[in-house]
């Protein structure tokens, strides 16, 4: 009861990370695992778990949908759910041990692209000029990544984007959500028939990230987002503190 208890409390919490700014699963993955759930099947659980709140807050965008500079939306879709397919294969095929190495390190990773990703953007935006036939290519890559762990992967997005295109924040917040709900829904399908899925702990998280995000959507609106990053940014930071602890303390 206490494992269900924490995983609820994540939920909530995931949720409404979520909607403010991103950086759930930083909380529900680590959740899983310190409730039992093997690391492997908590990364998969966790991204099935979040797929019907990534799937509402993308049909909340519907209206802004855009092509972006060159290249249809249609194809940022295809390369998306493809790379999707792509990492999570990867995942299926990683080993529980080699997993359980590894994943201390994407969480860093992740919570580091997360605090620092849209600097990076503009940064590296005033100092290179692409071709747009790299944005498919990077999204390619973006895909593997998010089938295969997928957190912070909204956030890179974003940063690429900045980078590559000139598109307005909102149009890309709008693509974030689908593209990141259709390469998370494509590697669902993988984790399930692959066996990956705890589907009492799912069950719990799904309705409790559903919750919480739902009311921090309606409620939190007035929250300013870039405040909101950094309190996010904080507790991510001693969560994976306390990953590391634990694999390697």
């Amino acid at each position: 009861m206490q494992d269900f208890v924490l995983i609820a409390g994540a939920g909530l919490l995931g949720g409404a990370m979520n909607a403010i700014a991103g950086g759930g699963s930083f909380v529900t993955l680590p959740a899983l695992v310190a409730a039992g759930v093997p690391s492997l099947s908590a990364n998969a659980t966790s991204t099935v778990a979040l797929v019907p709140s990534a799937l509402a807050t993308a049909f909340a965008y519907r209206k802004d949908f855009q092509n972006f500079e060159g290249v249809k939306f249609s194809t940022m879709a295809v390369v998306s759910v493809v790379g999707g397919i792509l990492g999570a294969l990867l995942l299926i095929s990683t080993p529980q041990r080699v997993f359980d190495h590894i994943f201390p390190f994407l969480l860093l990773f992740g919570v580091a692209v997360f605090a620092l990703g849209r600097k990076l953007g503009d940064y590296l935006r005033a100092r290179i000029n692409v071709h747009p036939a790299a944005l498919p290519v990077a999204q390619f890559a973006l895909g593997i990544y998010g089938g295969y762990f997928g957190g912070a992967v909204g956030v890179m997005m974003l940063a690429t984007w900045s980078v590559l295109t000139h598109a307005s924040i909102n149009m890309m917040q709008a693509s974030r959500h689908l593209l990141n709900a259709a390469m998370n829904t494509t590697a669902s399908l993988f984790f399930i028939f692959g066996g990956l899925i705890h589907w009492k702990q799912m069950g719990v998280l799904l309705v409790a990230a559903a919750i919480g995000g739902y009311v921090t959507g309606h409620y939190g609106r007035r929250l300013d987002p870039a405040k909101a990053r950094v309190i996010i940014t904080v507790l991510n930071s001693v969560i994976v503190a306390l990953v590391f602890w634990r694999q390697y303390g």
